[in-house]
């Protein structure tokens, strides 16, 4: 879909947005027979079989069979398989052995770089949809974006194709590709954060996936990264250890106070409305049209992570 027609068709609530509860995804290496068969045991609300990163050239083949074999384990979250980047020379061939060999919710297209990226991919999971007679859209496609370039042209990414469901930020790749010092007050990932969030609300995406800490042992550090992301207006975040996923679901999930306040806000607007005003305050919260949506929103959120 041209970016024109996303813009023609105007911002959605993010309350419609049946996906949004992602708050965590979870890594696992797609050549670690142990690790797949423990990874959807581990409490995640979706998982992430890798066959980029982790997975060496001379592993790459084998790692197409054992995740395909990973994937038709009972499971109670989505399941994505992250492809190679189409310029490698290995994408066709990952996505020629998953598509419709296994109970696939989505593939990940890890440093996105331009509409043309989104557009490949996309023709080449739809051709195996139509071969394998799986329903045309089926399959989630979720873009990471890494570098310089991909920030840069985060909407017209955003607004490719409307097999892509949301975006997610690289940042190890990103602080590497502009030569940045990734300290742990990630002044650094501001602009790419700020960036991602705009297109996505714009395309009227589901909310951003956040990037990953590598500091797998610190766990003030991966909390603080995630408190900043949430700030930004990301859904959820990616993690490429367990003990993750907890600090995931506690910082991306509304707190019982927030909550209590957020229905506050909703009833003292209705009974003022209803009264003819359109501005109160709540406590020491001054209280709006904005205010309430933002209250709706998060309402909206905390039943769907619940669920």
């Amino acid at each position: 879909m041209a970016l024109g027609q996303w813009l023609d068709r105007g911002l959605i609530p993010l309350e419609d947005d049946a996906t949004i509860g992602l708050r965590s995804i979870l890594f696992a290496p797609g050549n670690h027979a142990r690790k797949l068969d423990k990874v959807f045991t581990l409490g995640a609300d979706a998982v992430i079989l890798d066959l980029e990163d982790a997975v060496p050239p001379a592993e790459k083949a084998a790692a197409r069979n054992a995740v395909v074999t990973a994937m038709q384990l009972p499971r109670e979250c989505r399941g994505y398989i992250r492809v190679n980047a189409p310029g490698t020379g290995y994408c066709r061939e990952d996505l020629a052995a998953i598509v419709g060999a296994a109970p696939v919710d989505g593939v990940v297209l890890p440093k996105a770089e331009s509409a043309a990226d989104i557009a490949t991919v996309d023709g080449w999971i739809a051709s195996h949809e139509q071969s394998r007679g799986l329903r045309a859209g089926a399959i989630e496609l979720m873009a990471i974006i890494e570098s310089a370039v991909g920030v840069e042209n985060a909407l017209e990414i955003a607004a490719a194709s409307p097999r892509l469901g949301r975006l997610a930020l690289g940042g190890a790749d990103y602080t590497v590709d502009l030569g940045y010092d990734w300290t742990p007050d990630e002044e650094v990932l501001a602009y790419a954060r700020a960036r991602l969030t705009h297109a996505t609300r714009i395309a009227a995406l589901a909310p951003a996936i956040d990037t990953v800490v590598l500091q797998v042992r610190d766990e003030q550090r991966f909390r603080d990264s995630a408190e900043r992301g949430r700030r930004f207006g990301f859904g959820g975040k990616l993690c490429i250890h367990p003990s993750q996923v907890a600090i995931c679901h506690e910082v991306f999930t509304p707190s019982a106070a927030d909550i209590e306040q957020a229905r506050a806000v909703v009833a003292a607007f209705e009974q003022a409305e209803a009264g003819g005003s359109a501005a109160m305050t709540v406590g020491d919260q001054f209280v709006d049209y904005a205010v309430l949506k933002r209250a709706q929103q998060l309402l909206a959120l905390a039943r769907r992570v619940q669920r």
